[in-house]
């Protein structure tokens, strides 16, 4: 093959196509028109004389020849990003950007209000956009139309950077009139109603399946390898209505402690130590290797790095 005879920026296109397996939303993710992608398809069916994407009964479908080239042709495309990437240095100060980030709940009560004093401070023009588990999933992140993302995550992918941010441990909030206050052990523990909650990864939710543990999050497993299960009255995806719920229905609720923190001076809680071991959750920040080298975006992670700093020697982190 004789490069100079080729477009390369059809690498562009057929690096979308194969990511959206469908011309019209490819087209939008590139703002050009439909019929400018489908020409495109067209070139690239040409240039790699395969067909590349394929109609069936699911939608579009790549060949056996377009999987192959796909990483390639992601890894050429990101290295040629980070080639073309200005050294011009961010200037926080007089930059105007939104920045969109993937908070759950947990993280955006903890560590967002430091973080956004932070930019309030140093980029005045800045804005932050911030989104719920599931307002995105892991291809927004990939392909850096999300950020960066701050969750407790359960899995990852391998191509994503990534940096622990803290750990938490577990505490167990009732209400302080609630008879297991009293005698606060395993079996008080077991007999009691629970409200479960636990949001990791990305994506709309789907309903909970009682048999599948693995899915349940750290409390459960926990339990199910002592060979134990809770009474789950209430399965909420938000600690906030979790800590509500142990006020106004006799639950327990089992939440990171930094969450329970922010209620410890609620008089009808009370906090306790869980009556097993619960492994330390771990907050993390991920985002794309496609925004890795990206002079903005570095000035972001660090702000969020000296947020946890702050929040860590103030004494208000894990």
């Amino acid at each position: 093959m004789n490069i100079s005879r080729h477009d390369l920026n059809l690498l562009v296109y057929l690096d979308v196509l194969l990511r959206e397996k469908n011309v019209t939303r490819a087209a939008d993710r590139l703002s050009i028109s439909q019929p400018a992608m489908s020409n495109g398809l067209k070139r690239l069916r040409e240039m790699f004389k395969d067909p590349l994407l394929v109609r069936t009964s699911r939608g579009m479908e790549p060949t056996a020849r377009a999987l192959s080239l796909q990483p390639v042709i992601h890894e050429i495309l990101m290295q040629l990003e980070s080639t073309l990437q200005t050294d011009e240095a961010f200037s926080p100060g007089t930059e105007s950007r939104i920045f969109r980030i993937m908070a759950s709940d947990y993280a955006a009560t903890t560590l967002l209000p430091e973080l956004l004093s932070r930019i309030q401070q140093k980029a005045p023009r800045l804005i932050l956009d911030i989104m719920t588990p599931s307002d995105v999933d892991f291809r927004d992140v990939e392909d850096g139309r999300i950020d960066m993302a701050i969750n407790m995550f359960d899995d990852l992918p391998l191509s994503f950077y990534q940096k622990n941010l803290w750990q938490d441990r577990f505490c167990c909030v009732l209400h302080s009139g609630h008879p297991a206050v009293e005698k606060f052990d395993l079996q008080s523990y077991l007999t009691s109603d629970h409200v479960w909650v636990n949001k990791t990864g990305y994506g709309v939710g789907v309903g909970i399946n009682l048999a599948d543990v693995q899915n349940m999050g750290w409390v459960d497993r926990s339990l199910e390898q002592l060979g134990y299960r809770r009474h789950i009255k209430l399965f909420a995806r938000d600690y906030h209505v979790a800590m509500h719920m142990a006020t106004s229905a006799g639950l327990i609720a089992t939440v990171p402690v930094r969450i329970a923190e922010l209620y410890r001076n609620w008089p009808e809680l009370t906090l306790l130590k869980p009556p097993f071991k619960i492994p330390e959750a771990e907050l993390k920040m991920v985002w794309s290797p496609l925004l890795h080298h990206d002079r903005a975006h570095i000035w972001m992670r660090q702000q969020v790095t000296e947020a946890v700093e702050s929040l860590r020697a103030s004494g208000l982190s894990p």
